[in-house]
């Protein structure tokens, strides 16, 4: 599977400690990663197909300051889709209304028949793009029928029922943003961890120091404002389980990579 990290705080926060940690764990995810740096709708993102660890690029990067009130990073082991650029983490696109949303993934969707025709939309070939495009093709959807941008509450609420229901029998382990809220998620226990510490948020697969991680709020979907959790969602107890056939399935899916 991959790794994910996020972060969400009151001012420019430089993760650059916590990230160079996150990116050395790239020995047991060497597909690739991805770095967004996000400021309202601005979107600063960054990756590479490589392992991390073998970037002259990441490497570089980091000793200037990877400062954001928003960061997202992933690191990939490639499941579903190819050992490709375009299939690398964040994706980042705009609603209908000019919003622009960032979203990494840590999972497998097995099942899930709505995503099935953005095989055919999407640039590369991983579940979790197609899980981006069906986030905003929801989005738009509810815009279009509002007539008008959806509040804070209103997408909170939308998000709340897809995920809880994309949860069922699927690993969803996920961070995305609008820019100004971030949203994360996770139904695999002990695979999702947080630490606040002044005023600051920061989401990650594992603990990056020994400074009192805890685990993620569990199957429940969750969303952070300027460092803060202003918003939980449903508890809706879809929690994944690693089962033998499904392991099968993604070894034969990585067998064909």
């Amino acid at each position: 599977m991959c790794e994910i990290f996020g972060v969400s705080a009151p001012f420019e926060f430089a993760a650059n400690e916590y990230l160079r940690e996150f990116f050395s764990h790239s020995e047991f995810h060497p597909h690739g990663w991805g770095l967004a740096c996000i400021s309202k709708n601005c979107v600063s993102v960054e990756k590479e197909s490589t392992k991390a660890s073998k970037s002259h690029y990441l490497r570089g990067r980091l000793t200037q300051p990877a400062a954001a009130k928003i960061i997202l990073a992933h690191i990939r082991y490639a499941t579903i889709g190819n050992v490709d650029y375009k299939n690398c983490h964040p994706f980042t696109g705009k609603d209908n209304t000019g919003r622009r949303w960032t979203l990494i993934h840590n999972g497998t969707i097995f099942d899930y028949a709505p995503l099935n025709p953005y095989v055919k939309k999407q640039r590369g070939d991983t579940d979790s793009e197609r899980l981006f495009l069906y986030l905003i093709d929801r989005l738009n959807a509810a815009q279009n029928k509002k007539g008008s941008k959806l509040p804070f509450e209103e997408r909170f609420e939308l998000f709340d029922k897809i995920i809880s229901d994309m949860a069922k029998g699927n690993k969803l382990n996920l961070i995305f943003t609008d820019g100004k809220y971030v949203y994360a998620h996770t139904n695999c226990r002990g695979t999702l961890h947080y630490l606040s510490r002044d005023g600051v948020t920061i989401i990650s697969t594992r603990p990056l120091d020994s400074d009192g991680w805890q685990p993620f709020p569990f199957t429940q979907l969750n969303a952070f404002y300027k460092g803060r959790l202003i918003k939980s969602g449903t508890v809706h107890n879809n929690e994944y389980f690693e089962s033998e056939e499904a392991m099968k399935l993604l070894y034969q899916i990585f067998a064909n990579l």
